[in-house]
């Protein structure tokens, strides 16, 4: 896998939005290991700590701090980048915080993405793009039954349905502008990937599982364990990342056969209840406890997620290599040991994982 990624992303520009964050610090690192070269636009990071920060996400890109609605700046650093690549990640990804502001979610999911491809309708060159939405871009159907690409879309609360109208927008701009068919015309080949639950170290945001975990075991706390039940299709951010790439990389080999949407998730039975997510978190870190505190006015969220990946399996030739329970391990793993060089912890995770 690591020889096919780096033949397809070896010495290629790419375009990276949202890379100050969590999971766009672990893609600088693969596509540095991948030799890549990188431009980053984004706003700056979020947190501190910040995984961005610790790696020193700076030395590793040409990093552009800006906003998606800033329609200008993002034109001129677009095109000043020449990309192969454009891998859209940028976003306002947290359910909680998307209730508190929905308008703010709308405008940075929905009129960001639809910014980026307004960018790519001015570009000139060939290039292959990646919008990254989210596993919860599915209407709800509560029949257990995993989600399928061709699955109605919807969205209960604000951030689903902002991701949902993310996957509407792509459509749209790919069947007006960037149709596949018609690519020899206009070289833009577009794509959506959907995954989520994602844990890896360097993630400091508010109102995450894992995250939150890490805190409280740090300092000595009771974990508070909020939705005890709810089952999530838990993955290390390798998983994704990696079929993003893989993705990425046959648009541009292929881009009638492989502009569409695609699920990246862990089997459907590789699935753990919140709960048993922070008893293995707790075991892996060495000692801790937890308590169940379920909040009856907390805002509504899925019960029950799982992913058919079915077709990127078949298409991508893409497969989980780690299951829940090593995700969480090699999570643990970051945050126990790689205060000393992250950077360095790091790519040695990425190195292990493209070599499995």
């Amino acid at each position: 896998m690591r020889a096919a990624l780096e033949q397809a992303f070896k010495g290629q520009s790419v375009f990276v939005t949202g890379h100050t964050g969590f999971k766009g610090a672990w893609l600088l690192v693969m596509l540095e290991q991948l030799g890549a070269r990188v431009t980053g636009y984004a706003l700056p990071p979020e947190t501190t700590p910040s995984g961005y920060a610790m790696i020193g996400g700076d030395k590793l890109c040409e990093s552009v701090v800006g906003d998606l609605l800033d329609l200008p700046l993002l034109t001129r650093t677009l095109h000043a980048c020449r990309p192969r690549f454009v891998l859209h990640l940028a976003a306002q990804s947290l359910v909680r915080r998307s209730y508190r502001d929905p308008v703010g979610t709308f405008h940075s999911n929905v009129i960001g993405t639809m910014n980026v491809l307004e960018v790519l309708r001015g570009y000139s060159e060939s290039c292959a793009t990646v919008v990254v939405t989210t596993d919860k871009v599915y209407a709800e159907t509560g029949d257990g039954r995993p989600y399928q690409e061709s699955d109605k879309l919807g969205g209960y609360d604000p951030y689903s349905t902002s991701k949902a109208c993310c996957e509407l927008v792509t459509e749209s701009y790919r069947s007006s502008y960037f149709h596949p068919k018609q690519f020899a015309s206009h070289g833009k080949a577009v794509a959506t990937a959907r995954a989520g639950n994602v844990i890896g170290g360097g993630d400091f945001c508010e109102d995450r599982l894992v995250p939150d975990v890490v805190r409280a075991m740090a300092a000595g706390e009771s974990v508070r364990v909020r939705n005890p039940a709810a089952v999530r299709p838990w993955q290390h951010v390798l998983e994704p990342l990696t079929g993003y790439l893989q993705l990425a990389a046959r648009l541009a080999g292929d881009p009638v056969q492989f502009s569409e949407g695609f699920n990246f998730g862990p089997g459907a039975d590789d699935t753990l209840a919140v709960e048993q997510v922070v008893q293995i978190a707790l075991r892996n870190w060495g000692s801790g406890q937890y308590h169940v505190d379920i909040d009856p006015s907390a805002p509504h969220e899925a019960a029950l997620l799982r992913l058919d990946s079915g077709k990127a399996h078949q298409r991508l030739y893409w497969q989980p290599k780690y299951s829940a329970a090593l995700a969480i391990e090699r999570t643990i793993a970051w945050y126990r040991h790689a205060a000393v060089d992250p950077l360095a912890y790091t790519r040695g995770q990425v190195d292990e994982y493209l070599a499995a």
